[in-house]
């Protein structure tokens, strides 16, 4: 399909440059299949959803992945996307014309890092020297790797150290938040469990080009990069429980939805997952597992948007962002919520 067919226009004034307080009085879009759109808040959520219905989480938490350094005389960044092995990383580099193999960049604080390999994409393998753990290397060095959209219009601060992390995070390695989960408060859960409502978490590490504008013409020519994630026996077993008792599975956040489809089969059956995925869905993909998607406000022309047309009729989501926009709804990461039901 053409990407420009998923292009909208959005005033610079709806890019939302921090979070409501408290998390759950954002604002969320209720898109239901023929049932058309209603505007509510994040709290509603428990009187939207059905009892025996399935809240699934990402647990994945954000390393300070953002780095500057320098190469001689030269100015060095990077941006960490995936990690490799025990001491690598791939990277996206910023002057990366000023790198060469084998030469090393000083990102401060005793942090050294050596180009090991570039790759077609023209990001590298970065290894770290030295003995201690890459992860205390960042918490020294590093900073929030906040999106572009908001980055480039205010520098990171201590606030996005808690604001860009959810209550869920656990296990280290996203470069990007898993973003719907941000309004989620203990509040709103205690809300959810009485509901009668379950929730259920798995880990997909959130690469940095999750949620960049599609750069190629047609969605056939455009490559996905790969993201780490898993589910455990117990919980695809669970997940497979509330399909069999007529609960809907309804992902929080399209890393969710992408990690559940990658390990579903064609009846729907979910399987145990540990590796990577570069799912990438466009229109025309036919769901197998999941039922619906509580999501952000996603970027013109980006793959997210893809998705949540493939999920919802393309027109449809064109008519709720139009909607959105008109309604002075905000968007992207810091942004205000959309809870998807196709049926």
């Amino acid at each position: 399909m053409r990407v420009d067919l998923f292009d909208f226009d959005l005033p610079a004034e709806r890019i939302a440059l921090r979070p409501v307080v408290p998390r759950d009085s954002a604002r969320m879009l209720h898109i239901q299949g023929q049932h058309g759109l209603s505007d509510h808040v994040v709290r509603d959520l428990p009187g939207l959803l059905r009892k025996g219905d399935c809240l699934i989480f990402n647990d994945t938490r954000v390393i300070p992945a953002q780095l500057a350094g320098t190469r001689g005389d030269a100015k060095i960044g990077a941006t960490l996307h995936k990690r490799v092995d025990r001491r690598g990383w791939r990277d996206f580099v910023r002057n990366a014309k000023r790198l060469r193999v084998g030469e090393s960049v000083d990102f401060g604080r005793d942090v050294l890092a050596v180009a090991e390999e570039r790759h077609e994409d023209g990001s590298f393998t970065l290894y770290f020297e030295g003995d201690e753990p890459v992860e205390l290397l960042l918490e020294r060095a590093g900073t929030m790797p906040l999106p572009p959209y908001i980055a480039g219009k205010r520098p990171t601060d201590e606030r996005d150290a808690q604001d860009y992390q959810t209550m869920f995070a656990e296990k280290d390695g996203a470069v990007a938040a898993p973003t719907a989960s941000l309004h989620f408060t203990t509040e709103l859960m205690a809300g959810i469990e009485a509901a009668g409502i379950e929730t259920a978490t798995l880990t997909l590490h959130v690469g940095a080009g999750t949620s960049l504008p599609v750069k190629a013409e047609d969605t056939t020519e455009h490559r996905m990069h790969h993201e780490w994630g898993q589910i455990d026996a117990d919980t695809a077993d669970r997940l497979n429980g509330v399909r069999e008792k007529g609960g809907r599975l309804i992902a929080v956040g399209t890393t969710s939805l992408r990690l559940i489809e990658s390990a579903a089969d064609e009846d729907g059956t979910i399987n145990p997952f540990s590796g990577d995925t570069d799912i990438f869905i466009t229109p025309g993909y036919r769901f197998k597992a999941i039922q619906g998607l509580m999501t952000n406000f996603h970027l013109p022309k980006s793959t997210l948007f893809m998705l949540v047309s493939a999920l919802m009729g393309r027109e449809t989501m064109q008519a709720a962002y139009a909607h959105a926009i008109a309604n002075d709804y905000r968007f992207y990461s810091y942004g205000d919520s959309s809870l998807l039901i196709p049926a």
